[in-house]
């Protein structure tokens, strides 16, 4: 026992050891992510950094939890640095500054709440079950929407194969996130309190567990209609080779061609801007392909950029067009990456990445409320491009109306490493929220086919040709996630800690 006051002040008294501690406890959360996906041991990879929130000051505990959140976001976005020099061409130090930036902003924000959470827990344990997962639910939040946000990494995307994944349909992504937070305090807390107080921590601990357990087996949403057969189509270039001139027209030829093939299927899904070049260049290809759709019965659904002459202001969008033989139909990309899609800097800025060889131009964001994309037998596409699907608030738009959720995206930027995995992941967490199939068609692989409960159905290899085959069944109905949001959840963590607040006062 002589230990144990040891322990508790080593924070104090040894803080570089203890945040070196604590950040390589936050690098080892990435394990809990895909690819790797030892998601039990979310609970434990956190309670480092609890420990810390119940022991020390609000100050030393934000500060461990900024080298927490510097460790996980380091090892968990490293791919940054792949996109950028790689297939950006843009020299290693920019990509260094940005990586490091990035992983700083965000390890920032997890200072927040640790600050947050030992403020409000006052050293007592059974506080910290209250305050735990409420503060930390509200800044995993905040930092996926406040400047665009970036919500990569939230805790709940980890669960998608455990019980915890039962709490999606109902409260989202952070309700996952919440029962992960609480799950780890309640066994923080066991270990501080005897009697009955432990069998409190400990009920804290398990019965996220059980009841999420007990929420999986609810099917919130029912069968519309018959479902049909549809085919996603992966050319499998890399970034380095897909804009190459003398690549345009074999790449045509391949998704043209495979379309022609799968004329048993009634859908068929090319990935984002699957057509290497702007709209205006392609209108002949893209009158064969009508003429294609016409005669097969088939709907098209690709990615192109889309140029368009809006009073005499040429926009450009990053669209998702869909031909059925008769109509021509878009989504158009609404949430832009920072720094990739569009670059909010000022004009000198600007010109200093012209004359860098930089990406200096802007894309064209869609409409806030887009239309559905509607097939000829009357089901309903939700659209999703890419890095839109990371926002578990963006498909709402389309919610209840939309049978299959459809994401194209462009994951050949970050090569072979842990990128297009994560993305998948958080693919199967908005089929989870939504619960809604979903039809994942890309560049270079992840492809797949999801069911309405965030089941892997079917994948494709990454990195060649891929041609894919499933049967898409559409929902109706409608979780309690996709009637209210993230409102609930946020509405509680805001509930519990003014409580606990009015509590100290």
């Amino acid at each position: 026992m002589a230990y144990a006051p040891r322990l508790l002040t080593l924070p104090a008294d040894r803080p570089r050891l203890t945040r070196a501690l604590v950040a390589a406890s936050g690098a080892a959360t990435t394990l809990v992510f895909a690819p790797w996906s030892l998601a039990w041991a979310a609970p434990l990879v956190l309670l480092p950094l609890l420990f810390v929130c119940l022991t020390q000051s609000p100050r030393e505990a934000g500060g461990h939890a900024f080298w927490y959140g510097l460790g996980l976001f380091l090892t968990g976005t490293y791919w940054i640095y792949i996109s950028v020099v790689v297939f950006g061409q843009a020299p290693a130090w920019i990509a260094l500054v940005l990586m490091v930036g990035l992983a700083a902003i965000m390890a920032a924000w997890l200072f927040l709440a640790g600050y947050l959470i030992a403020r409000l827990a006052h050293g007592e344990p059974l506080l910290l079950l209250v305050v735990a997962p409420a503060g930390w639910v509200l800044v995993e939040w905040l930092r996926g929407w406040v400047a665009s946000g970036f919500p990569w990494l939230a805790f709940g995307y980890s669960q998608v194969d455990t019980p915890l994944a039962g709490w999606a349909p109902v409260g989202g992504i952070y309700a996952a996130s919440f029962a992960v937070v609480l799950s780890s305090a309640g066994l923080l807390a066991a270990t501080f309190t005897a009697g009955r107080q432990r069998w409190v921590a400990l009920l804290a601990g398990v019965l996220p567990w059980v009841a999420g357990a007990g929420l999986a087996v609810i099917d919130w949403t029912r069968p519309d209609g018959d479902g049909f057969r549809v085919t996603i189509l992966q050319a499998g270039l890399s970034q380095d080779q897909k804009w190459r001139p003398e690549n345009r027209q074999a790449t045509l030829d391949f998704y043209r061609d495979n379309t022609r093939i799968a004329r048993g299927s009634t859908l068929v899904v090319w990935p984002e801007v699957a057509v290497p070049s702007l709209l205006s260049r392609e209108r002949a290809f893209v009158r064969q392909l009508q003429s294609d759709a016409r005669e097969s019965g088939q709907a098209i659904l690709f990615g192109v950029l889309e140029d368009v002459d809006d009073r005499g202001t040429q926009r450009i969008y990053n669209s998702l067009l869909m031909l059925d033989g008769q109509r021509l139909q878009a989504y158009r990309k609404r949430h832009l990456v920072p720094f990739g899609e569009y670059f909010p800097v000022p004009a000198r800025v600007r010109e200093w990445m012209r004359m860098m060889s930089l990406p200096h131009s802007d894309l064209s964001a869609g409409d806030d409320a887009p239309s559905l994309l509607v097939m000829p037998d009357g089901t309903r596409l939700a659209g999703m491009i890419c890095y839109e699907d990371a926002y578990n608030g963006e498909q709402r738009y389309a919610l209840p109306d939309a049978g299959v959720l459809v994401n194209v995206s462009n994951d050949a930027w970050f090569g072979d490493s842990i990128a297009p995995h994560q993305h998948l992941q958080i693919a199967r967490m908005r089929s989870l929220e939504a619960g809604r199939p979903a039809v994942r068609a890309t560049n270079t692989g992840i492809s797949a086919f999801i069911g309405h409960d965030g089941e892997l159905l079917s994948t494709g290899p990454q990195f060649r040709p891929a041609t894919l085959t499933n049967a898409v069944q559409p929902r109706t109905g409608a979780t309690p996630f996709a009637r209210a949001g993230n409102l609930p959840v946020l509405l509680l963590s805001l509930l519990l800690l003014a409580g606990v607040r009015l509590r100290h006062r």
